[in-house]
Parts: structure tokens; C-alpha cells; sequence
């Protein structure tokens, strides 16, 4: 838990100056596919940088995410988040981020270290920019590996406007 208020810390120290960025801290729970496998709470960092493209409705930002599951479980990767913004303030987000995941207990083990979490999210942006979104997300090495059993997570996460 310290490392995690320390990486929070350090995401927000470095992504202070920039404007249309975000930081959006989530809480949820896990569920591994494998037999025996340990399910638990999780706590995640993300940081989404400001948009590279954007039309109409649509906007693509880089990003990067945090995740470490009480079992002792964690994931760190960086790719894509897309975010089509709806009427009302409600947005839908998809992201892809391909990155490592290191495995506490044995029977957590997804088949290799290199594993790709896809991510869906329905959200609503508060007139202070904030916004609140549910997650759904799943990790899995994409059939790379000898074995792929793959988890889900569920998660309720809190979005941070930087710079505003």
C-alpha cells in the first residue's frame, strides 16, 4: 500500500502543469477464470494524457494504469483510451493497454508476465469536471502463452481533471 501512495504521488507530481489530462482513481474486485485462483479487492491508478485526436463526439489520449489486488497481484501498462462523449455529461470509455502483470499467489497466474487489459466504461462528468464511471476490464495475454485463464474486474472509478 505505501508503494501505491507513492506511485499516486508521483503521477500527480508529474502531471500537474498539463491541462486536459486526468488521474482517475478506482476501487473494485477481481475474478481469475483458473481454479483455486484467489479473487480480491483492487485498487487502480490511471493516468490519461490530453487528447491527440479528436472529432465530433470522439477523442484518443495515451494512458497509463496501475493496478495491485490485495492477493498480492499487480499490473502496470500503457496504451490507447478512447472516449465518446454522449448527451448529458455521459461518456463511454475503451482502452487497450498491453503491459506486465506479476502474479502473487502461484494459482494468479495468467500464463506469462506480458498480459493486455481491454477496458469498457460508462461514466458521468460532473460541472466541476470531475466525473464518476463503472468499469468492466479484462486481462489476458491474448493466446501468447502456453495457458491464458484470463480475470475480470468490476470496478467504480473517480476522474480528476488536471490543470483546469
Amino acid at each position: 500500500m505505501k508503494r501505491f501512495t507513492l506511485v499516486c504521488a508521483a503521477v500527480a507530481g508529474f502531471a500537474a502543469p498539463a491541462l486536459g489530462q486526468e488521474i482517475v482513481l478506482g476501487a473494485g474486485y477481481t475474478d481469475y477464470s483458473r481454479a483455486g485462483s484467489e479473487d480480491g479487492a483492487l485498487l487502480s491508478l490511471e493516468y490519461i494524457h490530453s487528447p491527440f485526436f479528436e472529432k465530433n463526439r470522439f477523442s484518443a489520449r495515451f494512458g497509463g494504469a496501475l493496478e495491485v489486488v490485495e492477493t498480492g497481484d499487480a499490473f502496470i501498462g500503457g496504451g490507447i483510451s478512447g472516449n465518446w462523449d454522449l448527451n448529458r455529461n455521459w461518456f463511454i470509455e475503451a482502452s487497450v493497454m498491453p503491459g506486465a502483470f506479476f502474479e502473487g499467489p502461484t494459482l494468479n497466474d495468467l500464463g506469462s508476465s506480458f498480459e493486455i487489459r481491454s477496458q469498457l466504461a460508462v461514466g458521468k462528468r460532473f460541472d466541476n469536471g470531475k466525473a464518476l464511471s463503472l468499469a468492466i476490464s479484462h486481462k489476458s495475454n491474448a493466446s501468447t502463452a502456453d495457458t491464458n485463464p484470463g480475470v475480470n474486474t468490476l470496478s467504480l472509478r473517480w476522474h480528476m481533471p488536471i490543470g483546469n
